[in-house]
């Protein structure tokens, strides 16, 4: 097992950097995403990268959204040959400090995706911490499990191999439907979520990408993808279902 870190980063180049810095701490390679950037946040990332030991920057001319970066960000994992990588948001929202431990989980259970379960403070906005829940109802369905807890946290170690086959899917959403398209499609695939808590922040004046309107209504249209794809793979989801039951108890 070789491990590392992905940090998809767009208009976050202040929050990026000092978390990337922070994550060489465990001697293990980061990968920083530009993401189409401006110069201002495109000179930070390069900076970084130059003067940090441990950290490699991939760039996108064009931002390409999150799970445009994080698929780039897979194919660099691959190529420096790392098999599990946490892709951490670069906001800052979350708790850094708990990326040794689910790095030793994934240490543990190498099969299994290691997803951080959100602990919000009372910061976090309220319609989205209501849309969460709609969306796990969700996943509930077109999954037919309970497992999937939390499918918007981008706090997750990812096994490289099947991740990367995951997004070179040319259907898959490569924006905010990200995080929940993969975390669907790896279960339908065999590859089952492991949860654990981990803090939540939204401090005054940090900078959202998410656009309400614009990125419900993608969040939604990934839905009704992945309930088609429910249709089609319902007697293999079944019996997947009652033999993974069986292997737990």
């Amino acid at each position: 097992m070789r491990q590392g870190f992905i940090i998809p980063v767009y208009r976050h180049g202040k929050t990026a950097v000092p978390l990337a810095e922070k994550l060489t701490g465990l001697g293990l390679p980061v990968i920083l995403v530009d993401d189409g950037n401006d110069e201002e946040n495109r000179a930070c990332l390069e900076e970084c990268a130059a003067q940090t030991a441990g950290v490699v920057l991939v760039r996108l001319e064009k931002n390409k959204g999150k799970g445009g970066a994080a698929a780039k960000g897979f194919e660099k994992a691959a190529e420096l040959g790392l098999t599990h990588v946490l892709l951490i948001d670069a906001d800052g929202q979350h708790d850094a400090d708990m990326a040794a431990f689910f790095l030793e989980k994934a240490a543990k259970y190498p099969e299994n995706v290691i997803c951080g379960y959100p602990e919000f403070d009372e910061m976090a906005p309220k319609s989205r911490v209501k849309g969460r829940k709609i969306s796990n109802f969700w996943a509930a369905i077109v999954t037919l499990s309970s497992e999937l807890k939390d499918v918007h946290c981008g706090f997750r170690v990812y096994p490289v191999e099947p991740s990367l086959h995951i997004t070179k899917n040319p259907f898959m959403d490569r924006r905010m439907g990200f995080d929940t398209e993969i975390l669907v499609r790896l279960y339908w695939n065999g590859v089952f979520p492991l949860f654990h808590h981990v803090k939540v922040s939204y401090p005054e004046g940090g900078i959202s990408n998410f656009r309400i309107i614009r990125d419900n209504i993608r969040i939604s249209w990934t839905f009704s993808r992945l309930f088609t794809g429910m249709l089609f793979r319902l007697p293999l989801l079944i019996g997947m279902g009652i033999k993974h039951n069986k292997e737990k108890q």
